[in-house]
């Protein structure tokens, strides 16, 4: 579902910061040699992650699906010089292809990268954080937002990526499409919560930004 024109979408994206060469040249990569280049963050809702990033400055960022690593580059833009980058997925073949453009990016020494499921993992993270991205699985996104919302930092701002799914959570969902049953509770959960303050933002399948009280 395209939710305004692609004439509109490509006028917005040229009249916003340009994309950097590295992350054309991530974009170009991705879609040549990795499936479901539709996941990548791409130009405009990457120039806005790193523009919120920078607003914010964290110290602290939490990623929760990496894939090949174009939003963590962005996210990582706004990063405090001595800050940390964690970033987690589950795809061990796409590490390597992260890696050597986070390296190539500046800001490698700042970027943790972490396998395995991210249930799993982020509570053995050690840090609270200032920014969070969730862009993972959609049937766990009230799941990793239970675990992140306590290791969160007042003021603290958590952003949640493909919440509109293509206009489907406007419908009646089927029985077996659980990731739009989940993405409706999650959306819902939201709204309702008393710990964060949420706006849901029209950009590219839906990112919604919460802060945290």
């Amino acid at each position: 579902m395209h939710f305004i024109s692609p004439e509109l979408e490509n006028y917005i994206a040229n009249h916003s910061e340009d994309e950097p060469k590295l992350l054309q040249e991530l974009d170009r990569e991705t879609h040549l040699k990795v499936l479901q280049p539709r996941m990548l963050s791409g130009h405009f809702q990457g120039r806005v992650l790193s523009i919120l990033s920078k607003l914010i400055n964290p110290k602290c960022i939490l990623e929760i699906g990496t894939y090949t690593g174009y939003s963590a580059i962005c996210l990582a833009e706004g990063l405090k010089k001595d800050g940390t980058l964690h970033t987690i997925d589950i795809n061990e073949e796409l590490q390597e292809l992260q890696r050597t453009y986070f390296d190539k990016s500046g800001f490698g020494d700042r970027i943790v990268q972490h396998l395995g499921n991210a249930l799993d993992l982020i509570p053995g993270i050690d840090s609270n954080f200032d920014l969070v991205f969730i862009d993972a699985d959609k049937e766990n996104y009230s799941h990793y937002f239970d675990l992140i919302i306590e290791k969160m930092n007042p003021g603290g701002i958590i952003l949640s990526d493909n919440v509109l799914w293509s206009g489907k959570v406007l419908k009646e969902a089927k029985p077996n499409d659980k990731s739009t049953i989940a993405l409706k509770a999650y959306n819902k959960k939201l709204k309702e919560d008393k710990r964060v303050e949420t706006v849901l933002l029209p950009i590219r399948d839906g990112l919604t930004l919460c802060r945290v009280i």
